[in-house]
């Protein structure tokens, strides 16, 4: 019994030698790879990182940025108190301030690089997102931006640029809708000449082009131009001919804009302002919008970003007004793109833990491109390319989840799915929703959502919006245009022609020209409830024809404004110009002089030649002497001597056409009346 208690214990000391080893073994091999495990995380849950820092850069004290910061750090803390995201992983947010500055911009940029960021949000500046998407190329880190719309910036150059708001690229045809649904051809567009203005009226261009209608005239002033400025500005655009003014600003000056026009009086009758988003997310934020500033809006038309009305949406907005991160309590502040900041940080929450579950990994390296010259201060060396950017990136355009700005879901082309925008109206204290856009049915009173289920139609007759009450207080739809101050009067061509003068023809009257054609166009324009003032421009030299196709050509080419005269409408010149209706038919046809001559009562005999009266003599004993040869036998009136028999005939042919023969001779009658009238 001791032996086997003895050979127990030695068996049981072995044992507890050989572990002993073994977990010594473990700890040095672990120790040795301490390094590794601290840039790299794998799949398994245990080597999850405690914690993961994404940055956000953008003006803090703006229009955009005093919304987004406080919508940011309510969705990080969302983030971190959702156990189904990320799965106890915290996410950490880094803040600068871009101060509005490229500059600054750039180099807030490269020190929120330099904390091994893997996820950027923001800005909200268009022209800084320029400069901060080369930067993020450079070290694969997607970045988010939730106010950057600039169309520009979703181009193949930016492949790490995500756009988390919908692009102005949608909203300038939105724009061009409005303007085609009112019937106007011509319109002036006032905005900041920055990245985000020119890029945006540049596609408004674009799309008015596709509705027949142009911008007139761009009038851009810089983003630090003084008031005064703006107001010489207006007077200028003031004098031209179109009244209709689209004005895409920011949202921190844009006021100025119209503050000029109420001192000039341009915002009154017959005039039309239509402002993009930036005018809404100004009036949003500020909560209760002061008197003053509703009163030199009056009549403006507004796009803003439409968000659906869920459920999440509300309850977010119920909890706005304590959120504790907000310069002041209330409802000041919310707008459309402090949805879009909430939303990003849950897309960049949502990508992150598939990242993670797919075996992404969070780790850096040093960039070869990156040097540091000699005595340089840059320290451009720290700045770490992330290993796992292309991945996540593509796991970010996967994402399909319904946030408080709707659907967050990327097209192929990167823009978010179902841009829309609601159509408002200011008038009295507030603002009134008169219709919605959409890019699946255009302009329509429902919301759009409803129609994502039926087929698209952006016919003309499906085209809706509620009434609008215009500039002046009106509801009825303004012309558009003025003839301006000091424009020069339309320039009408008229061919000079050496024959056919009646039509048009080189006159030394006050016009300078007569005929049919120019009194025709003198009486339509007499017609018209305003002035026209025109000058008539003769086209060639008088001593021969001028070429009409020359002259059409010239008219599409704007050298001359119209063109009046004998000018035949063919199908190659209706492809360049618009015709009239025609005032005169046009034919082959023959003039001859006609002679007046006193009437005769024996006029009907005239068209009887010698000819037809021998005929008619002829068929006359023809048919005498058929009767002759059907009567004679039967008739006894027929018989005697022949000169009785001839004077028969006669008499009988003659009752004939009278008709005052018998019924036995109905027939015979009937056949020499329809022979007779052959003849």
């Amino acid at each position: 019994m001791e032996e086997v208690l003895f050979i127990s214990r030695v068996k049981t000391r072995t044992l507890l030698l050989l572990l002993s080893i073994w977990f010594m073994w473990v700890v040095i091999c672990s120790g040795g790879n301490a390094s590794a495990s601290l840039n790299s995380s794998s799949s398994s849950s245990s080597l999850k990182p405690n914690a993961i820092t994404i940055g956000a850069l953008f003006t803090l004290n703006s229009v955009i940025g005093r919304a987004a910061r406080p919508a940011l750090e309510a969705a990080i803390d969302d983030v971190n108190s959702d156990p189904n995201v990320l799965n106890g992983v915290k996410l950490k947010l880094l803040l600068r301030d871009t101060n509005c500055s490229g500059f600054v911009g750039t180099m807030e940029a490269l020190q929120l690089m330099d904390s091994d960021i893997v996820v950027a949000i923001g800005p909200q500046s268009s022209g800084i997102a320029h400069v901060i998407s080369h930067v993020v190329n450079e070290l694969h880190v997607p970045l988010l931006s939730f106010g950057a719309t600039d169309p520009t910036l979703s181009s193949l150059q930016y492949p790490y640029f995500l756009r988390t708001t919908h692009s102005d690229y949608f909203q300038m045809y939105a724009v061009a809708d409005v303007v085609d649904y009112y019937g106007w051809r011509e319109v002036i567009a006032i905005f900041v000449d920055d990245d985000y203005g020119r890029s945006g009226i540049s596609v408004l261009g674009d799309a008015l082009a596709k509705k027949r209608a142009k911008i007139s005239y761009k009038a851009a002033f810089g983003p630090g131009d003084p008031k005064n400025k703006i107001n010489d500005l207006l007077v200028e655009v003031n004098l031209m001919e179109s009244r209709v003014y689209v004005v895409h600003v920011n949202p921190d000056t844009g006021l100025n804009i119209f503050s000029a026009a109420k001192a000039l009086n341009m915002m009154g009758s017959g005039y039309v302002w239509i402002a993009t988003d930036w005018l809404p997310s100004h009036l949003d934020s500020m909560g209760t919008v002061d008197p003053d500033t509703m009163n030199i809006l009056q009549g403006v038309v507004a796009l803003r970003h439409y968000t659906p009305d869920t459920n999440l949406k509300r309850s977010f907005m119920s909890k706005w007004n304590k959120l504790k991160y907000k310069d002041s309590p209330g409802p000041s502040g919310l707008n459309a793109y402090a949805l879009y900041a909430y939303d990003s940080v849950w897309l960049a929450a949502h990508a992150l833990d598939g990242f993670l579950n797919e075996g992404g990994n969070l780790s850096f390296s040093d960039d070869p491109n990156l040097h540091d010259t000699n005595g340089s201060m840059l320290h451009l060396t720290s700045l770490r390319v992330f290993n796992g950017g292309q991945q996540l990136l593509e796991t970010l355009l996967r994402m399909n989840f319904t946030g408080l700005s709707g659907q967050i879901q990327f097209n192929p082309d990167k823009h978010l799915v179902h841009p829309a925008y609601d159509v408002l109206n200011v008038g009295g204290t507030g603002i009134r929703r008169i219709g919605y856009w959409s890019n699946h049915s255009h302009l329509s009173t429902v919301p759009p959502e409803s129609l994502y289920t039926k087929p698209p139609n952006i016919s003309t007759s499906s085209q809706h919006l509620y009434s609008v009450i215009w500039p002046g207080e009106t509801t009825a739809t303004p012309r558009g245009w003025v003839f301006p101050n000091n424009g020069k009067p339309l320039q009408i061509a008229v061919p000079n022609r050496v024959g056919y003068k009646e039509f048009v023809s080189k006159d030394n009257s006050p016009l300078g020209v007569k005929g049919y054609c120019i009194d025709v166009f003198e009486a339509a324009i007499s017609l018209l409830p305003y002035a026209v003032p025109h000058t008539y421009m003769l086209f060639g030299d008088g001593r021969r024809n001028p070429s009409y196709n020359e002259l059409v050509n010239q008219v599409a080419q704007n050298k001359y404004d119209a063109a009046v005269g004998d000018i035949t409408i063919v199908m190659n010149r209706t492809k360049i110009v618009d015709f009239t209706q025609p005032y005169m038919e046009s034919g082959l046809v023959v003039i001859v002089p006609v002679k007046e001559k006193r009437s005769n009562p024996w006029a009907f005999l005239k068209p009887f030649t010698k000819e037809m009266w021998f005929v008619t003599g002829a068929f006359f004993l023809f048919v005498g002497a058929v009767v002759w040869i059907l009567e004679h036998r039967i008739n006894h009136e027929f018989r005697g001597p022949p000169s009785q028999q001839l004077i028969t005939i006669f008499w009988r042919e003659h009752r004939e056409h009278f008709g005052t023969s018998g019924a036995d001779h109905l027939a015979i009658r009937s056949s020499d009346y329809q022979f007779k009238l052959h003849c």
